[in-house]
C-alpha cells in the first residue's frame, strides 16, 4: 500500500483510530492511577466517544480503505453516528450508579470504548475478515463487562450463557464464512456479489449464507437465537443491560443490512426467506412470552426480541424503501429502549435498593408524575401508538412489506403489535391507576436528562422527523 492510500485510509478510519489510541491511553491511566481513577476514566471516556462522533459528522469523505475491507459510505456514517449516541449515553447513565452496581472501577468505561470500536469497526466492514474481527472485538468486551459484578450470582451467570452461547454463534459464523470463501474463492462483499452474479447457485453457498446469518442473528437476538437474551437482561447490572440493548443492537443490524444487500444480493430468493421465517418466528415470540414477565428487565429483553422482529419486516422487503425503514426503525427503538432503562435505574427505594417487578410501578403517578409521564409516552410509542415516534417506526416498515407483495408478513406483523400492546398498556395502567406500594428516591440529574430527552424525542417526533427520514433515506440509497 503506498504512503497516498495509507494516508487516505487513515483520514476514513480516524473515529476508530481515536476510539483505539483513546481506550489504550485511559487504560494506563487506570493501571498507574487504580481505582480511585474511576469517575476521570469515565469522562474521558465520555469525551473520547464523543470526539468521534463530531469527526463523523463534520469530517466529509466517503470511500474505501486498507485494500476494500474498510467501507465509509452514507450508510455507515449514520449507523455509527446512531450506535455512538447510544454508546455514549448508556455510559452517561452509569455515572450515579457506578458505585451501588459496584461499577466504579477503571476498567469498565474502557471495556465500553473498546466494545463501541468493535461496534464501528463492524458497521463499515467490507469484507468477512473484518466482520468477524470487529464483531468479536465488540463481543469479547461485552461477554466481560456482562459479569464484571463478581459479587452478584446472577451477573457472573449471565456472562457465562453469554460467553458460551456467544462462542458458539461465532463458531457458527465461522463456519458459514469458510463455506463462502471456498465456493466464493474471495471474502470481500462486492467481489463474492461479482461470483454469485457471474455463476449459478450452490447448496454449499446456501448453507454459508445460512450459518452467517445465523451467527449476526444471534446478536441481534432473533429467534431461534434469541435464548441467551432474558437471562443476560436480568442477571447483568442495568447499566450494562442498557448498554446491551442500544449501540450493539444497531451495529449488528447495520452489517446484516449491509451482508444481505450488497454480499448476498444476487441469492436474494434464498436469503429473503430465511429473513421472513425469522422476523416472523421474533415478533410472535417476542409479543406472546412478555405477556407472562413479571420481572421488567426480562419484559424488556422479550420487548426486545419483538422489536427486531419488525425491524426485519423492512429487511425482508429487499427495497431501498425497506432498508430506509430499518435505518429509522434501528434510531427510534434506541431512544425508547434507552429512555425505559433510565426508568428502570430509577426505580430505587429510599433505603437504597433496586426494584425490577413490573409491580412495583404502582401509583407511580402519585409519587413520580414526571417518570410517569414520560415512561407512559414511551411505553405508547413501543406499542406504536400514533403519533408518537414508534408508530411511524412500524409504520415504514410495513409499508415497505406492502410495497414488496409481502401481505402475510404485514398482517402477522400488525397482529403481534395489538398483542404486544397488553404488555405495555399494562405497564401504564399499573402506574396511574393502581395504589402505590412504595415511593422511589431523588431520580439523579442524568437519568432525569435521559428520559426526559428520550420522551420529547418520542412526543415530538411528528413535528421535527423530517430530517431524520430524509437522513435515512439517503443512507438506504448506499445499496440501491
Amino acid at each position: 500500500m503506498s504512503s497516498e492510500l495509507l494516508l487516505a485510509s487513515l483520514q476514513l478510519s480516524m473515529p476508530e483510530i481515536i476510539l483505539a489510541v483513546g481506550a489504550l491511553a485511559l487504560l494506563m491511566i487506570g493501571v498507574f492511577s487504580g481505582d480511585r481513577s474511576a469517575p476521570t476514566v469515565t469522562g474521558l471516556a465520555v469525551a473520547l466517544i464523543i470526539a468521534a462522533g463530531l469527526w463523523l459528522v463534520l469530517v466529509p469523505g466517503n470511500g474505501e480503505a486498507y485494500g476494500g475491507a474498510f467501507l465509509l459510505d452514507p450508510f455507515a456514517r449514520f449507523m455509527k453516528v446512531v450506535a455512538l449516541i447510544g454508546s455514549v449515553t448508556a455510559m452517561i447513565m452509569t455515572v450515579g450508579h457506578a458505585r451501588s452496581e459496584q461499577l466504579d472501577r477503571f476498567e469498565f468505561p474502557v471495556l465500553l470504548v473498546l466494545a463501541t470500536l468493535g461496534m464501528m469497526l463492524l458497521i463499515s466492514a467490507n469484507d468477512l475478515l473484518a466482520l468477524y474481527l470487529g464483531l468479536e472485538l465488540m463481543s469479547l468486551a461485552l461477554y466481560v463487562v456482562a459479569a464484571i459484578n463478581r459479587d452478584s450470582l446472577r451477573s457472573t451467570e449471565s456472562g457465562l450463557k453469554y460467553f458460551v452461547l456467544g462462542s458458539l454463534s461465532s463458531g457458527m459464523l465461522l463456519y458459514g464464512m469458510s463455506l463462502v470463501y471456498g465456493f466464493t474463492g474471495n471474502t470481500g462483499f462486492d467481489e463474492i456479489a461479482a461470483v454469485l452474479s457471474a455463476e449459478t447457485r450452490s447448496l454449499g453457498l446456501v448453507f454459508g449464507l445460512v450459518f452467517i446469518l445465523a451467527g449476526v442473528c444471534f446478536k441481534i437476538s432473533a429467534v431461534p437465537f434469541h435464548m441467551w437474551t432474558p437471562d443476560v437482561y436480568e442477571g447483568a447490572p442495568t447499566p450494562v443491560t442498557a448498554f446491551f440493548a442500544a449501540g450493539p443492537k444497531v451495529a449488528a443490524m447495520a452489517i446484516l443490512v449491509r451482508v444481505v444487500s450488497e454480499a448476498f444480493l444476487p441469492l436474494f430468493a434464498d436469503w429473503q426467506q430465511i429473513i421472513v421465517f425469522v422476523s416472523i418466528a421474533s415478533m410472535v415470540l417476542g409479543s406472546f412470552a412478555a405477556i407472562g414477565q413479571r420481572n421488567i428487565k426480562r419484559l424488556m429483553a422479550y420487548s426486545s426480541i419483538g422489536h427486531m422482529g419488525f425491524a426485519l419486516v423492512g429487511l425482508a422487503s429487499g427495497t431501498e424503501t425497506g432498508v430506509s425503514g430499518v435505518i429509522l426503525y434501528m434510531t427510534i427503538y434506541m431512544v425508547m429502549t434507552l429512555g425505559t432503562f433510565a426508568c428502570i435505574m430509577a426505580m430505587r427505594r429510599k433505603d437504597g435498593e433496586n426494584v425490577e417487578n413490573v409491580d412495583d410501578l404502582a401509583g407511580l403517578a402519585s409519587t413520580k408524575p414526571f417518570m410517569a409521564v414520560v415512561l407512559t409516552a414511551l411505553m405508547f410509542s413501543m406499542a406504536g401508538i400514533p403519533p408518537l415516534a414508534g408508530f411511524f417506526a412500524k409504520y415504514f416498515v410495513f409499508v415497505a412489506a406492502i410495497e414488496a407483495k409481502l401481505y402475510a408478513l404485514a398482517i402477522i406483523g400488525v397482529l403481534a403489535s395489538v398483542v404486544g400492546a397488553y404488555y405495555y398498556l399494562r405497564i401504564v395502567k399499573l402506574m396511574w391507576f393502581d395504589e402505590a406500594t412504595g415511593e422511589f428516591a431523588r431520580i439523579s440529574g442524568e437519568l432525569r436528562l435521559v428520559f426526559g430527552l428520550s420522551g420529547l424525542f418520542v412526543t415530538a417526533y411528528v413535528l421535527f422527523g423530517g430530517p431524520i427520514g430524509t437522513a435515512a433515506n439517503a443512507a438506504a440509497k448506499s445499496f440501491f
